[in-house]
């Protein structure tokens, strides 16, 4: 007597495609529906019981629901030029109505109550230009979390920060320059009287101090500004 056909629709329904690079643990999804009026039993096998992981691998359909299968390839050294000749297969049942146990319904299953589909595997590889595509892609997808407005704002920000810190260059390099001309303009006078001197000395520092502070600062402001543009 001729099986059974399968009453589970399986998506895809032909072949599993798994996407490399294979370097680590590569998992392709298997939905099944159920879409009759009974629970149905269902196993997943393969012919490559090493290579693959299978979540779940058996268990029951509940009447009109679905469920989601991970089959996660291992790692392995990919050769192009090799076919994959794995397959799977999904084998069902339909639950008896007073089910019991569902270990025992699979052992006392009649060939004829028996259903199933085969899927084949397939392994790709990424092509290099959709590589290129999806770094090219980063920047673009960062940068769309602000608008035209906030760009334009920022980037005048960041000008009118750098004419500053340009402004305070000036300043730094106009003091330099007084301090040296007072210095060679001291007195044997003004040279008896060390204290006004020393005085106006400190004065000096600390302005250069609080300008070297300041342009710090506004080099920290533009590097947060440029890491906001950049995120």
């Amino acid at each position: 007597m001729a099986r059974q056909e399968q009453v589970l629709v399986l998506e895809p329904q032909q072949e599993l495609k798994f996407r490399g690079p294979f370097t680590d643990v590569v998992t392709a999804t298997l939905k099944l529906t159920n879409p009759t009026d009974r629970n149905v039993f269902f196993k997943v096998k393969t012919t490559a019981p090493r290579r693959y992981c299978v979540r779940p691998n058996s268990g029951i359909i509940d009447a009109g629901t679905s469920i989601n299968v991970s089959v996660m390839l291992q790692p392995f050294e990919y050769d192009p030029n090799e076919k994959s000749k794995h397959k799977f297969m999904v084998q069902s049942i339909l639950a008896p109505r007073d089910m019991t146990d569902m270990e025992g319904v699979w052992k006392e299953a009649k060939p004829e109550e028996l259903m199933d589909s085969k899927l084949r595997c397939t392994f790709e590889m990424p092509l290099e230009n959709d590589k290129t595509t999806e770094h090219s892609a980063l920047p673009k997808s960062a940068s769309a979390s602000l608008d035209d407005g906030e760009v334009k704002k920022i980037m005048e920000e960041c000008r009118q920060l750098q004419m500053e810190v340009q402004r305070l260059r000036e300043e730094n390099k106009q003091i330099r320059e007084d301090d040296g001309v007072r210095k060679r303009k001291i007195t044997p006078m003004a040279a008896s009287h060390p204290k006004p001197l020393g005085s106006t000395a400190m004065t000096k520092d600390e302005g250069l101090s609080t300008r070297v502070l300041a342009l710090c600062l506004l080099f920290f402001v533009i590097g947060a500004i440029i890491g906001k543009l950049v995120l």
